[in-house]
């Protein structure tokens, strides 16, 4: 869970989920091709995957992936997704077990637990009478929402269509990197309409809205979300934004009006805006007709005209953060024309290319459908930020310009240091370029000169724990990945340490996982500092690392928090949370030392107690890897673990348990993530997992080494970055019965250790197993 969880019981509309969940969300798997027909890796790809915030198979309050099932492109500013509710720990907009639609947004978060944000634009097609109003599920017919049914869904890589039961009209949409477009097909219908909610937004609303009617086929202008409007964790994100739009209709604007809502005058948030009060006078607002722009607090816009069945009305958008201007730019850059079956291709071709340097072969339909998707998951974010022209808006609210990187923004960082980013240094390094050099924007621009941990739109939301864009740093400087200004990353990395560390007494009073994490993030400054020659400080931070030390506690054999003035706390046992752990318990967190195992062993009593630790937290976790008090890994701070039983001489049980979580905690449906997708970490640890490697402590450039799910993998490596052309693993004899590895080569020649370095893998060359049906005893590392 990459944010804490709101404890606010989210409105649920379950509807009968069964088999239909992977039949009739026809996707890129659905109609299967015949077996003489080779798919492209991007028809594997089924965005419905994790699409479900709570359901029928809930067992906590963390619910599932959260992911949205709409039209994107890689790492692309719009998101044209579907939104089934506003409100609560939705943060896609969307759950596959919700019976209605409010329409289509032109952005999306992915994955994330917390309020969510987003979601601005909304577009919905209606026929008969103008309603002003959203509605509730319950009685859609008390607002625009319409029923639907997933019959009618159809989710591929760049493309999403649905019809609206309640309309009769067919929705497809697809993207753009900066724009979007859509095409509804409606009846026969004297009073079709189109109409664009400007103040919807996930966990929330925007505050203030603009719109002007430019010519008739044309309207522009914006909707102002500052906290005060809820949003992020309900407005605690500090999420602060502005989104301009400059829209386009196929059919001209003939007859068309606003709304205008006389609200109450209360804050925006969630809890406010449901309140009976706040919806009637939504329900109840102002038609106005005749003027050809209009500001307020709680506007929208529609267009009325009479449709021939069948009648085809296309709309298309650019999205800026920037301007009105910079929308437009956008747009025309992005679709000139309108053809939106052009734009289609395009998408489908970007995710094809996007995804090429991954391929696998050997493996299920199924697997390949996880795989794909998986990958696909892991390049939503973090998205770009700035325009086609290169402006963006920086952390001092002013228009900035960038010509030689890509201005980004939302980096969940306590989910996505830990396998996100590290599978981004292999597969996609400029990237990662980015990303730091925007990072580094942020903390200059900002006036803080520290990191942020978890970024959105540039604010500072404080979310979660830990120094993780001081890892993401360092893990990238570590393996050569070096295009941005060396001095300001490590100043400011030595800054984000200094601000929130385990300060003056070696640990974070009353907190086990703070203390934990805070350790790493010293270790990564420490070993940057000696990588730069600055060997008296990394000394220095080096030392500090092993401050984790100071909070294990011999009489529980196990960490334990204590308080400022060095007294422990209550001890419950290892398994029950909170005592000082953020989203764990002491015996999940306290895994948490990737960067000194040794150190650890000392602690616990040697290699065969940390063996024997290790293998009881696995034995007690559960078959379908739901969430639990053991390896939990709907949760990132367990995601290392795994590979921790190749350092305690049993390599044969990563290679089980790591094959068994792929197979049992990924699936195929709207269930296929067994937790949030937390911003691409769920699927980026699949990825890497399911190819063979994984690090256990970022920056250290090592990869664990593993049973891989495909027979082959194939990585083609940047050469603007990287020596090496390709990366081959190659698993012979491999399958759901050989899952144990025999031997192993790289370049031909025998390696006794079951890690490779990222050297290795990016100078080129094949990784080499042999696979086979029992366990190879061998205790090598």
């Amino acid at each position: 869970m990459s944010v804490r969880t709101s404890n606010i019981i989210v409105l649920i509309i379950g509807i009968a989920l069964s088999s239909l969940v992977t039949i009739s969300c026809t996707s890129s798997t659905a109609g299967e091709k015949s077996a003489a027909t080779e798919k492209q890796p991007v028809d594997y790809i089924n965005p419905i995957i994790g699409a479900i915030t709570y359901g029928k198979k809930s067992k906590d309050a963390h619910g599932f992936g959260k992911t949205f099932p709409g039209a994107a492109t890689p790492f692309g500013l719009v998101q044209l997704s579907p939104d089934t509710f506003t409100g609560g720990d939705n943060g896609s907009g969307y759950s596959y077990e919700h019976p209605t639609l409010e329409g289509f947004s032109f952005t999306h978060m992915s994955g994330v637990g917390w309020f969510g944000d987003l979601g601005n634009f909304l577009v919905t097609p209606t026929t008969g009478k103008l309603k002003t109003n959203r509605g509730v599920p319950k009685n859609p017919e008390s607002g625009y929402r319409s029923r639907f049914t997933h019959d009618t869904e159809v989710t591929q890589a760049g493309y999403y269509a649905v019809t609206l039961d309640d309309y009769k009209v067919k929705v497809e949409l697809t993207a753009a990197p900066r724009a979007g477009i859509i095409r509804f097909t409606y009846p026969k219908q004297d009073s079709s309409r189109i109409q664009i909610d400007l103040s919807r937004r996930v966990g929330g609303t925007s505050t203030e809205q603009y719109i002007k009617v430019v010519d008739e086929n044309t309207i522009s202008g914006w909707m102002k979300c500052p906290p005060e409007g809820g949003g992020w964790g309900a407005g605690d994100g500090n999420a602060d934004y502005v989104v301009y739009f400059y829209c386009q209709f196929s059919k001209p604007l003939k007859d068309y009006g606003f709304w205008n809502a006389n609200i109450p005058d209360v804050p925006r948030k969630m809890r406010f805006i449901r309140q009976d009060d706040y919806q009637l006078a939504v329900e109840n607002a102002e038609i106005i007709k005749g003027k050809s722009e209009l500001q307020g607090k709680h506007i929208g816009f529609f267009t009325n005209f009479s449709t021939t069945e069948g009648e085809e009305v296309l709309v298309k958008s650019g999205i800026s953060f920037v301007s009105v201007d910079g929308a437009k730019e956008n747009l025309e850059h992005d679709i000139k024309h309108w053809d939106f079956d052009k734009t289609k291709e395009e998408a489908r071709n970007l995710w094809n290319n996007a995804i090429k340097d991954i391929t696998v072969s050997g493996g299920t339909v199924e697997e390949k459908t996880i795989f794909y998707t998986a990958l696909y998951h892991t390049m939503i974010d973090p998205r770009t930020f700035s325009d086609v022209n290169g402006n963006y808006i920086g952390a001092d609210k002013k228009v900035h310009q960038t010509n030689d990187f890509t201005y980004r923004t939302i980096f969940s960082g306590w989910d996505v240091f830990r396998s996100q980013f590290p599978l981004q240094t292999i597969i996609n390094p400029s990237l990662v370029n980015d990303e730091i050099n925007s990072l580094l924007q942020m903390a200059e621009l900002s006036g803080n000169n520290y990191l942020p941990r978890w970024e959105m739109l540039n604010s500072y939301s404080g979310c979660m724990l830990g120094n993780p864009a001081v890892s993401v740093i360092v893990d990238a400087f570590e393996k050569g990945i070096r295009n941005y200004d060396i001095e300001k990353a490590f100043k400011f990395s030595k800054n984000t340490v200094d601000h929130t560390g385990n300060g003056e007494l070696g640990y974070t009073p009353n907190n086990i996982s703070k203390t934990l994490e805070y350790a790493y993030s010293d270790w990564a400054l420490g070993t940057m500092a000696m990588s730069l020659g600055k060997n008296k400080m990394g000394e220095e931070y080096l030392k500090k690392s092993e401050s984790y030390k100071n909070i294990w506690n011999d009489e529980v054999n196990w960490f334990r928090a204590k308080d400022s003035l060095g007294n422990w706390l209550e001890w419950k046992g290892k398994t029950v949370h909170g005592q000082g752990c953020i989203e764990s318990n002491p015996f999940q967190q306290g895994w948490f030392v990737p960067h000194d195992i040794d150190g650890l062993k000392k602690l616990m009593g040697g290699e065969e107690a940390f063996r024997d630790e290790l293998i009881s937290f696995f034995e007690k976790t559960p078959e379908d890897f739901l969430w639990n008090n053991y390896y939990n890994h709907p949760n990132e701070p367990v995601h290392h673990v795994p590979f921790m039983l190749n350092e305690a001489g049993v390599p044969y049980l990563t290679q089980k348990i790591t094959r068994q979580i792929c197979r049992d905690a990924y699936g195929t449906d709207a269930y296929g993530l067994c937790g949030n997708e937390d911003v691409g970490q769920m699927s980026a640890w699949y990825v890497l997992a399911s190819i063979g490697i994984h690090p256990i402590a970022p920056g250290d450039n090592k990869y664990q080494i593993t049973s891989p799910v495909f027979s082959k993998i194939e990585i083609n490596l940047d050469t603007n970055y990287y020596k090496g052309k390709t990366f081959k693993i190659i698993a012979n004899n491999n399958s759901a019965d050989n899952i144990y590895i025999q031997s192993i080569k790289l370049n031909d020649k025998p390696l006794q250790r079951y890690w490779i370095t990222h050297q290795e893998i990016t100078q080129g060359g094949v990784l080499e197993l042999e696979m086979g049906p029992k366990p190879l005893m061998n205790t090598n590392k």
